[in-house]
């Protein structure tokens, strides 16, 4: 009769307690429960309903190194601009004081309590602002501006070293970036395709920047420089994305403005691989925060009606289940 030991190579380890980091397909019997257990992979990969917004908008920040059930979001328009600030806790958004000035396209970087708003377009006779302003819990501060405004500005990173780049800057777009110490914005080497209204992915020395334009393109930075990678399936603009440099996740967009999609790809560092089911209210102009595998999406248009809609994802789980026999 063949045995574990015959098949694998090895015998079932006999423990007293559960091991504090299990691999993936371990099998062990935890002799204090009298239990089989094993270590496996589930995706569930897909998108749920989480709370809505109190203020419905298109174009907000989002504090994109904040996760699914700690974040905040602020400004937008729906349709006229807005300043509105909320923060969510994983059920439902809460309002808090209002950006100084109100925009729509905003970069967002860092945490729930401590977020950067930068970039955007302000009121008629006010675009392409420059203006940066810091979150510090309870209330918005402004810091010195980006040397270059723009809307539909990628932004990552955190509220002491941001990264913006690209946006939209009359006559078109921009390839600039710039980098926030806490202090100061320094211009940095530009990506090598202008564009806006990209997915922003990652942090200051480690980001992705997908999509925009509307386009599929894709690049990478180090902290210096800009390489093109792997491009999206999907070619869209108005895209949201969360996660990091080498596990990432983009989702929503125009596809042809005002028409909006709810793709949903998921990055390896290496290559995109779509989704078989996106979002359930398909939309452009949103925002994302979290991490491929507890992502968030907020708002977004067309920009008439905007939606307040927020979906929360859940990726591949790693889990530990315990084995029956009869």
């Amino acid at each position: 009769m063949a045995t574990y030991y015959g098949i694998f190579g090895q015998k079932v380890q006999y423990l007293t307690s559960d091991p504090s980091d299990p691999q993936i397909g371990q099998v062990w019997y935890n002799y204090t429960s009298a239990t089989f257990k094993v270590r496996q992979e589930v995706a569930t990969n897909s998108w749920a309903s989480g709370g809505n917004l109190n203020t419905a908008r298109a174009g907000a920040g989002v504090a994109n190194n904040g996760t699914q059930s700690a974040t905040i979001a602020f400004g937008g328009a729906n349709p006229a601009v807005t300043g509105a600030s909320e923060s969510y806790n994983g059920t439902s958004w809460t309002s808090t004081p209002s950006l100084n000035t109100a925009r729509q396209g905003v970069g967002g970087a860092g945490t729930q309590t401590a977020a950067l708003g930068f970039g955007g377009e302000g009121p008629p006779g006010n675009l392409y602002v420059n203006n940066s302003e810091s979150w510090n819990g309870s209330s918005w501060t402004n810091t010195p501006t980006l040397n270059t405004g723009r809307g539909g500005i990628g932004g990552t990173g955190l509220q002491t070293a941001g990264l913006a780049f690209g946006g939209g800057n009359a006559p078109g777009a921009s390839a600039a970036t710039e980098k926030f110490n806490g202090s100061s914005w320094t211009s940095v080497n530009s990506m090598n395709n202008a564009r806006a209204n990209m997915a922003s992915i990652g942090i200051q020395t480690a980001a992705i920047a997908a999509g925009g334009g509307p386009s599929n393109t894709v690049e990478s930075y180090n902290g210096t420089s800009w390489t093109s990678v792997n491009s999206l399936n999907t070619t869209r603009s108005g895209l949201a994305g969360c996660g990091t440099q080498t596990a990432g996740l983009a989702f929503g967009g125009y596809t042809t403005f005002p028409t909006t999609t709810g793709a949903t790809e998921l990055w390896n560092g290496t290559s995109w691989t779509s989704n078989p089911t996106g979002l359930a209210t398909t939309r452009g102009e949103l925002g994302g925060a979290g991490t491929q595998a507890a992502g968030l999406a907020v708002g977004g248009g067309p920009p008439s009606p905007v939606t307040a809609a927020t979906e929360e994802w859940t990726g591949t789980v790693i889990s530990t289940k315990t084995v029956t026999a009869s």
